[in-house]
């Protein structure tokens, strides 16, 4: 089963799990009563180690079983986390010198009856899976909201810190570039822990090009990890506990991000100014007034539309995940749709498992239609089927001789009888040459409702609209 890019990954299934499933009557015989399953193996090779990964249930029959010792031995050295014998048709009972061998090598062993198919494992193990991953993916969305509340008390930073110590179950430290403590939470390292931890901050922080953004280690059963705050001050944050699980990482994301907002004082005038500039937003002050705040020497923005290929609606994690690959963690989700904004003149690109629209290059203060120029072509890439559409420039030419004022007061004229919604799927059909297939995908109704609408558009407009001199003075209207 791989892993989503979307959230933490599936944590590994313990075998005491799989076993208390009476449906399927498995037995250990054999080995260590502890072990972690990522996957399920069938194989009846006389040696499967070059097909394994390492974390394998393997299930076989023991077709060609005929050195127990080196067979076991071999899973082993392949990394197998278990095995799993079926017993008939052809052993009646698992070879003792199989049991000898999986107790000498640590190997746990089970007992698969006749009655049970391997396929009956199989699903049992996926559908553990999925509970897993589903229960982490609470328990990390538990966390994100958990922090985000803490961000909003008076004391942000410790409370931050506290928060993600008690989610995490460890110690939490906010260190400079040169190893200082400016806050903790859990508990104060001890001396060897709190020197690993600076040594680690050290390596994420170190200002160079090449830094990794995050670094790991381990000491005396202790998991380390430390993570580099953006902003150039080389802040970081340090974690110390005693147990990882596999949405840790996501939610020590989330932290680091907003320490990185909190403590953008620290990170000069830049980052305080466009945190100043949200915060007027939300107060109500119009885009124009804090335009000069959000983007440096007037540098553009862009606005991203993506839906999944798959059709599922994404959740908050799934959102993150888009906006980190395109360079941004400005990410909005509204149902199916995930919103993005780009700043400077980094363009969009095409995301694996996404389909995206792309504004033109705008202004803060244009940001709204550039939000409406995002979902269009989001519409166009659905109804071509391409992984990424951007927004054409309006109609230069001819058009380009007409006063603006007059222009716009002709389109006002014309396009009087039509209510938004019929002036949006006239303009659609236009855009794809009057196809009604594509433009049903594009706006997301049914193709017969289409139909409606655009005779509904000629009825009111009094327009022929097969006629092309029609349709093309429509469609520079519309635009």
């Amino acid at each position: 089963m791989s892993d989503s890019p979307a959230g933490p990954p599936t944590p590994p299934i313990p075998l005491a799990e799989l076993l208390a499933r009476e449906e399927l009557g498995l037995r250990r015989i054999a080995g260590p009563d502890r072990a972690d399953l990522l996957w399920v193996h069938t194989s009846e090779m006389a040696d499967p180690y070059p097909y394994l990964l390492g974390g394998e249930l393997l299930l076989s029959a023991g077709v060609l079983l005929t050195d127990p010792d080196t067979y076991v031995a071999r899973l082993v050295e392949a990394g197998a986390a278990a095995l799993g014998f079926g017993v008939a048709p052809v052993h009646d009972t698992v070879p003792a010198a199989l049991v000898e061998a999986c107790d000498r090598h640590g190997l746990p062993l089970l007992e698969v009856p006749p009655e049970t198919p391997f396929t009956a494992i199989a699903r049992a193990v996926w559908r553990l899976m999925a509970e897993a991953r589903h229960r982490e993916l609470r328990r990390v969305t538990r966390a994100q909201q958990a922090l985000a509340t803490a961000a909003a008390r008076p004391d942000p930073v410790p409370a931050v810190l506290h928060q993600l110590a008690v989610q995490l179950e460890g110690r939490v430290v906010l260190l400079t570039g040169e190893g200082e403590e400016l806050h903790t939470a859990g508990g104060h390292p001890p001396p060897d822990e709190r020197a690993a931890l600076a040594q680690l901050c050290r390596v994420v922080s170190s200002g160079r090009r090449a830094s990794p953004a995050s670094a790991t280690d381990t000491l005396d059963g202790t998991q380390l990890a430390a993570y580099a705050l953006s902003g150039g001050q080389g802040l970081a944050l340090a974690l110390a506990t005693r147990r990882r699980h596999p949405g840790d990482h996501t939610v020590a994301g989330i932290a680091v991000v907003l320490l990185a907002l909190l403590t953008a004082p620290h990170q000069g005038a830049g980052a305080a100014g466009r945190a100043a500039a949200l915060v007027r937003m939300l107060l109500g002050a119009p885009p124009e007034q804090v335009a000069p705040l959000l983007s440096d020497d007037g540098a553009p923005w862009t606005v991203v539309h993506a839906r999944r290929t798959d059709g599922t609606v994404p959740d908050p994690l799934t959102a993150g995940a888009l906006g980190a690959s395109l360079g941004s963690a400005l990410v909005d989700t509204n149902g199916e749709t995930v919103r993005v904004l780009l700043t400077g003149h980094r363009g969009a690109t095409a995301q694996p498992g996404w389909i995206l629209g792309a504004s033109a290059p705008s202004p803060a203060e244009a940001l709204p239609a550039a939000d409406t120029e995002a979902a269009r072509a989001l519409g166009r890439a659905e109804a071509t089927r391409s992984p990424l559409a951007a927004h054409r420039a309006g109609p230069g030419g001819l058009a380009a001789l007409v006063p603006a004022d007059r222009a716009e007061a002709h389109a006002r004229t014309l396009l009087a009888p039509l209510t938004a919604p019929l002036a949006e799927t006239l303009r659609c059909w236009l855009s794809l040459h009057g196809s009604w297939d594509r433009t049903a995908v594009a706006l997301r109704v049914h193709r017969n409702t289409v139909r409606q609408r655009i005779a509904r558009c000629a009825e009111l407009l009094d327009a022929d609209l097969d006629d092309m001199d029609v349709r093309a003075e429509l469609w520079l209207v519309l635009r």
